[in-house]
């Protein structure tokens, strides 16, 4: 069931937004992933699990228009919420929209304040706003080695498969994304013969589910995808793109968007157009994040818990 309520209205909406996220850390214990509030795991710990991940998304650096002037400052208090972890988790997972114009500038930037990650390995994908530059070769020249330069790839860590999808290079009528029958061999390809019980985390930029088709807010065929994902006991599925937290689970595969660390956009429907939302200055920290939580080997949903930046 999705969390969205197409009825809230405006003001709903940006009660919401009050509620931001600081990040969600995904930690291991017991062979089980465990979503934890990232506040809470600098404060008190883990409870003993391993943190695993945490998923960063939509970091615009580069823009700098009213929503936000400071994306980089931003950016910067949700890096040091993910280091105020102990022991820091094992991989950051940036769901795109890296940089803003695709600026050689921006990306270089972009990558000296993620150097001020403690936690281990990064892995990418891009948004629609990493591959705007003409010869869309900004973001693979830096970001590309894992792929191939394809953009998409997938590794194991601790007996989790991650699999990174890219859907921002071929859209739709509409606007929606799409991973192209390419990608889409290639899922089916690397998923086959592993066991059912190993649990799966899909991430990518745009949402592999349609959340709001009149803004493109989705994946024209995702459901392609999923259906090489439904026999695995656990799958969650990570996405950014709408700067805003709306979750769904259909049987064992559970979605979740991230909040951006730029600025927040309007709820489905609740403007014109999506697009940077401006709020009241205080309120604008406790609207920005980052994703971190734990994930559960078993056929039950995520149980997300997110905090705020400010």
């Amino acid at each position: 069931m999705s969390r969205h309520d197409p009825s809230l209205s405006r003001r709903d909406a940006l009660k919401c937004l009050a509620f931001g996220s600081a990040g969600t850390l995904f930690t291991l214990a017991g062979g089980i992933l465990t979503p934890v509030d990232l506040a809470v795991a600098a404060e008190r710990g883990t409870g003993g699990g391993v943190p695993l991940f945490v998923q960063i998304s939509d970091t615009h650096i580069g823009f700098s228009k009213e929503a936000n002037p400071d994306v980089a400052g931003t950016l910067k208090r949700a890096i040091e919420r993910v280091n105020a972890v102990t022991p820091s988790p094992a991989l950051v997972l940036h769901t795109g929209d890296i940089t803003h114009l695709s600026r050689a500038a921006e990306f270089d930037m972009a990558a000296e304040l993620l150097k001020g990650l403690n936690a281990g390995e990064l892995h990418t994908v891009p948004g629609e706003h990493d591959v705007a530059d003409a010869t869309v070769s900004e973001y693979f020249s830096r970001f590309g080695r894992a792929s191939d330069n394809r953009g998409y790839y997938s590794f194991d860590h601790r007996g989790v498969h991650f699999i990174a999808l890219v859907n921002v290079l071929n859209f739709q009528p509409g606007g929606l994304g799409a991973l192209g029958p390419q990608q889409l061999e290639w899922l089916a390809a690397d998923l086959k013969g592993r066991s059912s019980s190993t649990p799966i985390v899909v991430f990518a930029h745009m949402p592999l589910w349609t959340i709001y088709q009149p803004w493109g807010w989705g994946t024209a065929d995702a459901e392609q995808a999923l259906g090489n994902l439904r026999r695995f006991g656990s799958v969650t599925v990570l996405n950014g793109h709408i700067h805003q937290i709306i979750q769904k689970t259909e049987g064992n595969i559970s979605f979740h968007t991230a909040r951006s660390t730029a600025y927040p956009q309007p709820g489905p429907g609740e403007a014109a157009a999506p697009g940077p939302l401006k709020v009241a200055p205080e309120l604008l920290l406790k609207s920005l994040g980052v994703t971190s939580a734990e994930v559960v080997r078993s056929s039950h949903a995520l149980a997300l818990t997110d905090s705020t930046v400010g």
